[in-house]
């Protein structure tokens, strides 16, 4: 399994606030769906920070995102190790596959693979 880029998620009601504070330091909107913004550095795109209302379709505000190239090997993976799932594994309709997992710090990490990436 592959890591492709990680993400911090973070819950903020002060969205438009947060996306021009980060483009002072370069960042540039990268995607927007009204409860969650991300935001990449232009010369480094896997360098990125999102900001969340909510979570659209999910129980908890996961505080970041891992990008597996295989979302369902990394499920089965938790899942045999015994990890607690707080979401599960599903697609989502903006082309995303992924779950929520519980690290033993407690934090809440969002597991995910693009539909139709190789």
């Amino acid at each position: 399994m592959t890591v492709r880029r990680v993400v911090p998620n973070l819950q903020s009601e002060a969205v438009q606030e947060s996306r021009e504070f980060y483009g002072l330091l370069g960042f540039e909107e990268v995607m927007n769906h009204g409860w969650i913004v991300t935001l990449a550095s232009p010369s480094s795109p896997a360098a990125q920070i999102s900001f969340m209302t909510r979570d659209e379709t999910a129980p908890v505000v996961p505080d970041m995102s891992v990008e597996v190239d295989d979302v369902d090997a990394a499920y089965e993976a938790m899942r045999a190790s015994g990890a607690e799932i707080i979401h599960p594994l599903q697609d989502e309709e903006w082309g995303v596959r992924r779950f929520f997992v519980r690290d033993p710090g407690g934090q809440v990490v969002n597991v995910l693979g693009h539909r139709g990436k190789p």
